[in-house]
């Protein structure tokens, strides 16, 4: 079975807070609706860094953050103040416009601490661009969890193995988190687009080695046999494709007078909901936040 690859590149978000970025890549800019994917960690945060986002807007799509070590306080204008830890997820809709932080914990700023997990974005269809910001978060309990060839399967997202995850996706999305041991073997579910991405661990598909921390794009109809030789974590992504959007900075959008839009209303600054010089509700408890770019000329 030939694998089509991606590997991963190394983006600096700041503060020495370094992420392996696989999608959008310069093969393939999206797997179904995922159109980013960060792999962060395992890393040890030492006291006092600054690994913080700071406030800073999407348009157009819905973040999904999973944790497999450590925490986050996720903070948005839509008034949501959420601790994430492992086995829960969250899940923002950005719509016609949010902001939103990602900050250590106030009991995690003061000691070395462990920080491991996923950012992912998923472009809504046109219809959705423009609804209104929403968030859920997915207590761990509520995440459907199954066992299919000895492996545990955690429904992220989507459907699969006949369980439905609680996240409201807008259009047809597969998110699987999968934990192998030794001799575990599992079919992988279909879905119109798919990539499998090696956290860690030796994995085969149909029996061909898959390399960690990379992704490897399945071919449409097939149901590889995914088999782990040890301890092994890995995660399927992927639905229907949406068709080409286009990307700049922290926007995804179909058209470029919607970039630019968002792009001057970022630059007068996020302002109170309904203020006229700002699409972007300020995140409670939060002064300072990123500035864009320059939106580059036509």
């Amino acid at each position: 079975m030939a694998l089509a690859l991606i590997r991963p590149q190394a983006r600096d978000l700041g503060g020495g807070f370094v992420v392996r970025r696989l999608l959008p890549a310069a093969a393939r800019q999206a797997v179904g609706p995922f159109v980013f994917f960060d792999h962060f960690g395992p890393l040890t945060v030492p006291p006092g860094s600054d690994h913080d986002v700071r406030p800073h807007p999407h348009i157009g799509l819905a973040t999904l953050s999973v944790l497999f070590d450590g925490a986050l306080e996720h903070r948005d204008g839509t008034g949501a103040v959420q601790r994430l830890e492992p086995g829960a997820v969250n899940w923002m809709t950005a719509g016609r416009g949010v902001v939103h932080s990602e900050r250590t914990p106030a009991d995690l700023r003061g000691r070395a601490h462990t920080r491991h997990g996923l950012q992912l974005w998923a472009a809504l269809p046109e219809a959705d661009e423009a609804v209104e910001p929403s968030f859920v978060h997915a207590p761990a309990a509520a995440i459907p969890e199954l066992e299919v060839g000895g492996a545990v399967v955690r429904v992220l997202a989507g459907q699969a193995f006949g369980a439905t995850s609680p996240l409201p996706v807008r259009s047809p999305t597969l998110c699987l988190d999968i934990a192998l041991a030794a001799g575990d073997a599992l079919p992988l579910p279909p879905a119109a687009e798919r990539a499998l991405y090696v956290v860690d661990g030796p994995v085969t598909l149909d029996g061909e080695r898959v390399p960690p921390l990379a992704m490897t794009v399945l071919a449409p109809g097939d149901e590889p046999l995914l088999a782990a030789e040890g301890p092994a974590r890995a995660v399927l992504i992927g639905g229907e494709p949406l068709g080409r959007r286009l990307l700049w900075w922290n926007f995804v959008a179909t058209r470029r007078e919607q970039l630019a839009a968002a792009a001057a209303a970022w630059a007068a600054g996020p302002g109170a909901e309904g203020d006229a010089t700002a699409r972007f509700a300020q995140v409670p408890g939060e002064q300072d936040f990123i500035a864009a770019p320059p939106f580059p000329s036509p």
